[in-house]
């Protein structure tokens, strides 16, 4: 059973996404979707890094409902925010 939840994403683009969510009750994840397992050096036997392992209650699917345009950066006038004599030290319109 999928439990579908919407989310806004911002990379590789901000887009609203439709993405499935574990089950919160689950017993071997905890409502995780999967746990770490942390795994040493067969040699030494020191960390070497932790693996991931989805749980059986969820599957990661997620489908893009809307592209999101991006947001025009702001021009910037010309003012001095650090100027002495206020925000701007440029004359007004």
């Amino acid at each position: 059973m999928l439990r579908l939840r919407i989310q806004l994403i911002d990379w590789p683009r901000r887009a609203l996404i439709l993405a499935d969510t574990p089950r919160p009750h689950c017993p071997q994840c905890g409502g995780e979707g999967g746990t770490n397992r942390d795994y040493g050096d067969p040699v030494t036997g020191e960390y070497a890094g932790t693996e991931w392992e989805p749980c059986h209650c969820w599957d990661g699917t997620r489908w893009l409902l809307l592209p999101l345009p991006r947001l025009p950066r702001r021009r910037d006038p010309g003012c001095d925010p650090w100027a002495p004599d206020g925000y701007s030290n440029e004359p007004p319109f």
